[in-house]
Formats: C-alpha cells, sequence, structure tokens
C-alpha cells in the first residue's frame, strides 16, 4: 500500500462511520445486537424476546428489536418535540464513548462516569455543584481565580477536572430531564430507582439477564457490545436531533403567530386610541357648546335686568324733554308783547317798584306749580323740570307787569286831566 492511498482509506471509513445505518434485520445483525448471555444468566421475563440458543447462549429476536426501536425512537422524538429534554446514561466500559460522542453530537446532556446517589432525587445539591464548577471553568478562563500559592492553585484545578468527569455532560441542565436513555439497567439500578420515584419515562437497551419491566420502553439487544450500543445510541441520537429541530420549528412558528397575534393587537390599540381620541374631541366640543349655551343662559337675566333698570332714566328723560321745551315755548309768546309794550312805553321808576313786589306772588305760584305736577311716580323727571318751570313762568310775569304798568300810568294820567 502506498502512502497516497491511506488517506483514501480513512476517508471512506469516516464516511462510512458518519453514515447511520438503516434499521433493518442486516444492519442489526451486523452490529452483533442478536448476541445475548449464556442460557444460565437469562431472566424469564425476556422469553418474549428470545429467539433461540445457540452454543449455551440466548439469541435475541431481531424483529422484535426492531419494533422496540421504532417505539422508542418515536416516543424520544416526541417528548423532545414538546420542549423535553432526553439525559443519555451509560456508565459502563463499552458505553462510556459511545454516549459522549453521540450526546455531543445531538446536543443531549449524557453521564458516562458514575452515577452519583441523588442525581435526580437530591438536584438542588447537585446544581450547587454544577454552579461551582460553571464558576471555577470562567474563573480559569478570565485568569481571575483567587489562590494565595500555587498549591491552592493546583487543587482548584484538580477540583474542576473532578467536577468535570462527573458533571460534564450536564452542565447546563437548569430542570430535571423528561425522559431516561439507559445502557444496561442492571448497573445503572440507581438511576431506574431515581427515575420511577419521580415518574420520569425511561427508554433502555435490555439483554437476555435484564427484567423488560423495569422500564417504559425496552429495546431488546446485545448491551455488551461496543457495536451494538454505537448502533442503538444513533437511532436515539438521531430520534432527539428531529425533536430538537421539529420543536425549533414549532418555536419558530409560534413566535411568528405571537408576532402576528401583537401586530393585530398593536392595529387593534391603535384603532381603539384613534376612536377614543375622536370621542374625546367629540365630547370637548360637546361641553364646549354647552358651557358657551349656559354662559349665554345665565348672561340674559343680567342683561334683562340691567334693560328694566334703564328704562325708568330713559322714560324720566323722554318726559322731561317735552315739559322744557313746553316752558319755554310759553315763556318766549308771554315775554314778545310785553317786551313790545315796554319798548313802546318805556316804564318809570315806580312802575317798576311796583312791578317787583308784583313778582313776588308768581314766584310762590311756581314753586308751587311743580308741587302740583304728575310726576310723582317719577321723583328724577321733576327734579328736573320743576326748575325751569319756575325760572320760566316768574319772568314772564314780572316781564308782563313791567308792560302793563306804564299804561295804566298813561290811563291815570289822562283820567287827571280831563278833569
Amino acid at each position: 500500500m502506498t502512502t497516497s492511498e491511506t488517506p483514501q482509506v480513512a476517508a471512506v471509513t469516516t464516511e462510512q462511520e458518519e453514515t447511520l445505518a438503516p434499521l433493518d434485520l442486516r444492519s442489526l445483525f451486523v452490529a452483533g445486537v442478536h448476541f445475548g448471555h449464556p442460557s444460565k444468566r437469562w431472566n424469564p421475563k425476556m422469553a418474549e424476546y428470545i429467539f433461540g440458543k445457540r452454543s449455551r447462549a440466548h439469541i435475541i429476536d431481531l424483529s422484535k428489536t426492531i419494533t422496540s426501536l421504532k417505539a422508542a425512537k418515536e416516543f424520544v422524538e416526541k417528548i423532545v418535540g414538546q420542549g423535553g429534554e432526553c439525559l443519555m446514561v451509560g456508565t459502563k466500559a463499552q458505553a462510556q464513548s459511545p454516549i459522549k460522542e453521540q450526546a455531543i453530537k445531538a446536543g443531549a446532556m449524557y453521564i458516562n462516569q458514575r452515577w452519583l446517589g441523588g442525581m435526580m432525587t437530591n438536584f438542588q445539591t447537585i446544581q450547587r455543584r454544577i454552579e461551582r464548577l460553571v464558576f471555577l471553568e470562567d474563573a480559569f478562563a478570565k485568569d481571575t481565580i483567587v489562590a494565595q500559592t500555587k498549591r491552592e492553585s493546583l487543587m482548584l484545578a484538580a477540583e474542576v477536572v473532578r467536577l468535570n468527569k462527573f458533571f460534564g455532560g450536564i452542565k447546563e441542565m437548569e430542570k430535571l430531564p423528561q425522559v431516561l436513555f439507559i445502557v444496561d439497567i442492571e448497573k445503572e439500578k440507581i438511576a431506574i430507582a431515581e427515575a420511577k420515584r419521580l415518574g420520569i419515562p425511561v427508554v433502555a437497551i435490555v439483554d437476555t439477564n435484564c427484567d423488560p419491566t423495569e422500564v417504559d420502553y425496552a429495546i431488546p439487544g446485545n448491551d455488551d457490545s461496543v457495536r451494538s450500543i454505537t448502533l442503538i445510541t444513533r437511532h436515539i441520537t438521531e430520534a432527539i436531533a428531529s425533536g430538537k429541530a421539529s420543536a425549533k420549528l414549532a418555536r419558530e412558528e409560534r413566535m411568528a403567530a405571537e408576532a402576528e397575534l401583537e401586530a393585530q393587537e398593536a392595529a387593534a390599540r391603535a384603532a381603539a386610541q384613534a376612536k377614543a381620541a375622536e370621542r374625546a374631541a367629540k365630547a370637548a366640543a360637546e361641553k364646549k357648546a354647552a358651557d358657551a349655551k349656559k354662559a349665554a343662559e345665565a348672561a340674559k337675566p343680567a342683561a334683562e335686568k340691567e334693560e328694566k333698570a334703564a328704562e325708568p332714566v330713559a322714560d324720566a328723560k323722554a318726559e322731561a324733554k317735552p315739559t322744557e321745551a313746553k316752558t319755554e315755548a310759553k315763556a318766549k309768546p308771554a315775554a314778545k308783547p310785553t317786551e313790545a309794550k315796554a319798548e313802546a312805553k318805556p316804564a318809570e321808576g315806580k312802575t317798576e317798584a311796583k312791578a317787583k313786589p308784583a313778582a313776588k306772588p308768581a314766584e310762590a305760584k311756581a314753586e308751587a306749580k311743580p308741587a302740583e305736577g304728575k310726576t310723582e311716580e317719577k321723583p328724577a323727571a321733576k327734579a328736573k323740570a320743576a326748575p325751569k318751570k319756575a325760572e320760566a313762568k316768574p319772568a314772564a310775569k314780572a316781564e308782563a307787569k313791567k308792560a302793563d304798568a306804564p299804561a295804566a300810568d298813561a290811563k291815570a294820567s289822562d283820567s287827571s286831566d280831563s278833569k
């Protein structure tokens, strides 16, 4: 063999390892899944899964293995697809490597070292140790580890290694798993007991020396062969991967539906807010109109009161003006003849003296006349009209008497001359 042919052979081998063998009789037979334990170490409850006996060893019925494995794969895919987690457990030497490799490929949790008592029933304590592991790893990665001496730092590093040995596969486990996949239930009796106590379903590879009634989904097969364990584990990890993919798709669909629902709710909220704003604006306009109407109604009585209060004053003014006009009219005609007579016959000193006392009764009459007026109901009009009348009438009478006095003197002189 040449050196150039070696990489090609290695590449072909790698492809064959990566390709999952189909779930049929041939692939199971080639992997040695049909080999059971010696007949003297068998469990009678496994009788339904035993095909026969060869060389003092039992042969497992592979048709039953295919049926059981398909049912187990469907169950695991369903649980993981609903958001659950599958914990893979295989602590025996033949199962440690396959369990770790396949679990890392599928992104599942695993335990390939000793199962610590209370791993699930006392999960609070286990979780504190997991947190301690995460803290130390983070401190070493960031170079922030607190150690006084080199010996202390070495002790912390050893603690990280020891914790990784037992909890390396469950560092991300924040809650209990929903299903367990176990290799060799005779060796993992503690895990089976804890799962039963917590009501966690178990899928397990059962050999001819195991009790299949201890688990929920029993897969009859050889649990001592690395090839057999690897083949069955790969089928289980395929179911886990399919479940994770369907869970991711369902999560994306749910998120899209929630986003659409949120968009619809936002649109509905916006429409409701717009309607509420419109109603508020309408209510504000109605309130403003009602307030304006109330204000107008409240202003009407005040205006009416003002009008009523202004009416007497206006009436008084209206009555006062005609009286003033009448007094002026009366005073002017009375003054004209007297003035003419006075110009024709100038009065002498005696007549003036006589006219002055004659004016007194006229003044008294003028003072008395305003009291006789009909304006008793309107005092303001009386007060204005009375003085003007009093001034007009005495003046007119005095002038008339002054004019008559010369005439009387002239008559008296004529009569004396005739005598």
